[in-house]
């Protein structure tokens, strides 16, 4: 696979795309970037199992990138728990890198596509209804945190996703405020991004069929240009987000999910 001008277009596109909705909706970028790249690397060859795995290891390469700059925003007001990430980081980096090394590698691209367009149809379903669960108990002591933080790095591992649809639930359930929850998921985006592509790139060494510019299950390509054009746009997405009916927005963009959703049920079902 060559690094074409169009590819450059398309992989730009999809980094515009996500780095707005991430910015206007709060949402993660993998629930776009994983169907659409399926599709880009399938149009160029890569087989349609390995496609898959590739589009997750990179959706999740570009989290190490685009939340630096989230938490970095979210630390300047004070909202990160930096207790509560010292506390679930090292299940988190555990879980990832049992994920990743281990039930990635194992698991056909099928299993990981029905998988994944199961999460994304249940986020659909969380963004339509608005719900947001009560919190009725207190955070866990270290070992309970540790045990949460593992769960939330595997399952972030296995679907290319930053945790945050898991973390957050987690954090509200256990009395954390809504916007401390947010901005310490997004400081957990880090450790569960870097510890999930180490394992990708491990696991990926001695895989056929990996296209020029990979890096284990990691597309480099992909990589560069839609972290450059998602943290480019992601604050033009907030902007936004003061100006625009984010709740109706809210409800057009579930009825993408489930069209993606779909897609990636059909992948699954075709591969």
């Amino acid at each position: 696979m060559t690094f074409e001008p169009l590819l450059i277009v398309e992989l730009a596109a999809l980094g515009l795309c996500t780095g707005f909705l991430a910015g206007l909706l709060g949402i993660g970028g993998g629930m776009i970037m994983v169907p659409f790249l399926t599709v880009i690397l399938g149009g160029r060859g890569v087989p349609p199992d390995l496609a898959v795995k590739m589009a997750i290891a990179t959706s999740m390469a570009t989290i190490i990138f685009t939340s630096m700059s989230s938490v970095r925003a979210h630390h300047k007001r004070g909202s990160v728990r930096w207790d509560i990430v010292k506390l679930l980081a090292p299940g988190i980096v555990l879980g990832a890198l049992l994920a990743s090394m281990g039930v990635f590698a194992l698991l056909k691209g099928k299993w990981l596509a029905l998988l994944f367009a199961a999460f994304v149809a249940f986020s659909a379903t969380q963004m339509l209804l608005n719900k947001k669960p009560k919190g009725t108990r207190t955070l866990p002591g270290p070992a309970g945190q540790l045990g949460a933080g593992t769960v939330i790095g595997f399952l972030s591992g296995l679907v290319g996703a930053g945790g945050g649809f898991v973390s957050v639930p987690f954090m509200t359930w256990c009395n954390v405020a809504i916007h401390n929850a947010v901005a310490t998921s997004a400081g957990l985006g880090f450790p569960i991004a870097l510890a999930n592509v180490v394992g990708y790139v491990i696991a990926g060494q001695h895989v056929s069929n990996l296209p020029p510019g990979s890096l284990g299950y990691v597309y480099l390509p992909a990589l560069l240009v839609i972290a450059v054009a998602s943290v480019l746009m992601a604050p033009q997405g907030v902007r936004a987000a003061h100006a625009l009916p984010v709740q109706s927005l809210k409800r057009v963009f579930a009825s993408i999910l489930y069209l993606l959703a779909a897609y990636m049920l059909y992948k699954g079902l075709s591969v």
